[in-house]
């Protein structure tokens, strides 16, 4: 893959790139209404989506940091983007272009005055893995292996500046309008904001890597602080290969039974226990060893869970309470979902489709085992996201709807969701955290 030497990091240079992809998707909808003519609706439409997502991520992936990041995000939402947008923006997961040779040891002398190569016994220049924020070297010092991730220059100093281009985006996209909707502009700036804090990360995950021990077939590197530094984080070097290159091997069923557990009790170990959760669960995030062991290797994303939203939210994991009208809707006060000022018909609209939602994803904590692999289950998700991001109703609503801890919440379960779904694990203890 071609190398950047640069990366836009002014605002002005940004938004431009930004307007160059807009036209670029502007010609795209010409083509579009000139081939409706002689084509089909469907397959016009399929070449439209495969243009646009092309050409969204062809921009983004120059601009990296959070307008990437932004697509990762949405690369997760496999019920309601076309498939075209999902397969383009998964790429963001660890497949983008890296910087140049030259801008590596460049941004490394920043930090540390030295060259890699006087750091480190061998460093890699090449990187083997680039992402949204940063991209990662193999290097080596006192015969140890290690991985040493340097953040793209300009990320953490554009963050506010590519939220408010894409904001537009978002609120069209998500139905987001109303008093109080740049709570949830400011959840997600204060979250990536801490993602570029490579310090914290660090502390993060040496924090985690401790906590989450004893959890069986899991595994996490070793961090090194004197190797790292606000931008640059310095981790072994862990053997093995992305989630979704271990499904495509085609393992046996036992060996996806205990990633898909290992998995579960590491999501649901942080939840309960330490109610703080890694809230970035994509592929691009996880590896399994030789040894069919999971191997975390990224805490740049981590949610803390309050009580106040930690109680009512897993409350409504129960299915008497969901089935308890009285108590169901005080929850949904609680929560946020409900207001006092909701028309009758805004109460008993949201009401219904939170209903019908949580009856369905909670499914799993009703059981003491559940299936991952369940088709019918996971069609039904996908057919009531269609339902909903189609329903003309919704839109006329007030979409700024739930507490601000929602958006990472959410993202955690639907991410994990669907990596249970990619490893088809079975008979999956719900409650086995429970004897950690």
């Amino acid at each position: 893959m071609k190398s950047i030497n640069s990366i836009p990091t002014s605002k002005i240079e940004r938004a431009s790139k930004l307007i160059t992809t807009g036209i670029k998707v502007g010609v795209n909808y010409a083509k579009y209404y000139g081939e409706k003519i002689v084509k089909s609706e469907e397959e016009a439409k399929e070449n439209l989506n495969e243009a646009n997502a092309t050409d969204i991520y062809d921009g983004l992936k120059t601009l990296k940091g959070s307008a990437l990041k932004v697509a990762q995000m949405l690369s997760m939402e496999k019920n309601i983007l076309p498939r075209a947008y999902v397969e383009k923006f998964s790429l963001s997961q660890f497949s983008v272009p890296p910087l140049s040779s030259p801008l590596v040891v460049k941004t490394f002398r920043k930090y540390f005055k030295k060259a890699p190569t006087e750091v480190f016994d061998t460093f890699t220049t090449e990187s083997v893995n680039a992402a949204s924020i940063g991209q990662v070297h193999k290097a080596t010092k006192n015969n140890k292996q290690l991985a040493v991730k340097i953040q793209y220059p300009g990320v953490a100093d554009s963050i506010s500046s590519d939220l408010a281009m894409v904001k537009p985006i978002a609120i069209k996209m998500f139905n987001i309008r109303g008093e109080g909707s740049d709570e949830y502009f400011k959840e997600v700036e204060n979250k990536l904001v801490e993602e570029t804090n490579y310090e914290l990360e660090l502390s993060q995950s040496k924090e985690f890597a401790d906590k989450c021990s004893v959890i069986s077939n899991l595994k996490f590197p070793e961090y090194y602080p004197e190797y790292s530094s606000e931008r640059i984080l310095t981790m072994d070097w862990m053997e093995g290969v992305h989630l979704s290159e271990y499904v495509e091997q085609n393992p046996s069923q036992e060996n996806l039974d205990k990633i898909g557990q290992a998995l579960w009790d590491f999501y649901m170990y942080q939840m309960h226990v330490l109610k703080k959760v890694h809230a970035d669960p994509h592929p691009g995030n996880f590896l399994v060893s030789k040894n069919n062991e999971l191997i975390v290797i990224d805490f740049g994303c981590i949610k803390e869970v309050p009580d106040s939203f930690y109680i009512p939210y897993f409350e409504l994991a129960n299915k008497e309470n969901i089935n308890n009208p009285e108590f169901f809707e005080s929850k949904l006060y609680q929560l946020e979902i409900l207001r006092k000022d909701d028309s009758k018909e805004e109460k008993a609209f949201f009401k219904e489709l939170f209903y019908e939602m949580l009856s369905l994803f909670t499914q799993p904590f009703h059981e003491e085992e559940f299936d991952f692999s369940n088709e019918v289950f996971f069609n039904k998700i996908a057919d009531l996201g269609q339902k909903y991001a189609k329903s003309t109703e919704l839109k006329k609503m007030n979409g700024n709807r739930g507490s601000k801890h929602f958006i990472y919440i959410n993202r955690t379960f639907f991410g994990l969701y669907n990596l249970m779904h990619d490893l088809k694990a079975k008979g999956v203890k719900i409650n086995n955290f429970k004897s950690l």
